[in-house]
């Protein structure tokens, strides 16, 4: 019984750093894998370095997109999915 009681501080520190960090992250990687997988053509979009541009063509894991200044390809993971959503908002 005291060996327990030396391991329950640990058991409910690791229990707490799951619920409030692990999982969550786990959570928000789900959520943009999804959002990668929904994109469709002529999607407006934001990449994480801020360029506004229009989806013309998707590939496995890249895409071609429209912005002013031209055609763009890149990779799927570089498009933000809460800059694009905040985007389709307006």
């Amino acid at each position: 019984m005291q060996q327990i009681q030396q391991f329950l501080p640990f058991i409910l520190m690791f229990v707490v750093i799951y619920f409030f960090m692990i999982r969550p992250q786990q959570k928000r990687v789900k959520q943009e894998k999804q959002f990668e997988a929904d994109l469709k053509v002529g999607d407006k979009i934001v990449t994480k370095s801020g360029i506004h541009a229009k989806i013309v063509e998707l590939n496995d894991t890249t895409i071609i997109i429209e912005t002013m200044s031209g055609k763009l390809k890149m990779e799927r993971s570089a498009i933000s999915m809460e800059l694009s959503a905040a985007l389709a908002k307006k």
